[in-house]
């Protein structure tokens, strides 16, 4: 059984989750208005990651008896200045998600809860490969600069991004 206070902050990492799906859902649609159709593909195949990754914390939650409550979503930007802005916004948020999971860790820890803190070090490592997915990319944007036939060959490439469903976890009594 989830403590009040694991409780509480799991349900608030939902809304975190929520939001970051809602944040690539924006920046999608921001490249898709400036015709980046790959960029905004890999973004829309992000914000479905991110779903994915709030129904995690909601199923974790119910599985240990627990009452999952969710909160409002706040509003994302809806414009940027250009794709590295964007890809930049993008690493800031994941390091921002990165220090709230880190929280939850050190949260479990202090609570002495062993399963939430097993369960946390997926998204651990997979914070991980957020943050560097994000800053490669930003980092090719930076040295592209001006380069619009290199944008649109790193534009190709990411249009082939493919969301694949995590297989269904069982459920266990």
């Amino acid at each position: 059984m989830l403590g009040e206070r694991m409780e509480k902050a799991l349900c608030g990492q939902i809304t975190a989750e929520l939001y970051s799906s809602y944040l690539y859902l924006s920046m999608s649609a921001w490249f898709s208005s400036q015709d980046l159709n790959g960029f905004a593909n890999w973004m829309r195949v992000q914000a479905q990651e991110e779903l994915v990754h709030a129904m995690k914390f909601y199923d974790f939650i119910v599985s240990r008896n627990g009452r999952v409550t969710l909160n409002a979503v706040e509003g994302p930007p809806t414009d940027w200045a250009s794709p590295l802005a964007a890809f930049q916004d993008a690493y800031a948020h994941e390091v921002k998600v990165t220090g709230l999971i880190n929280g939850l860790v050190d949260l479990a820890i202090d609570e002495r809860d062993h399963a939430t803190k097993v369960f946390l070090n997926w998204f651990v490592n997979e914070q991980v490969e957020e943050e560097s997915n994000t800053s490669t990319l930003a980092g090719q944007l930076k040295v592209m600069g001006d380069a619009s036939g290199a944008l649109f060959m790193l534009d190709r490439e990411l249009g082939q991004r493919v969301f694949t469903p995590p297989a269904p976890t069982e459920q266990t009594a």
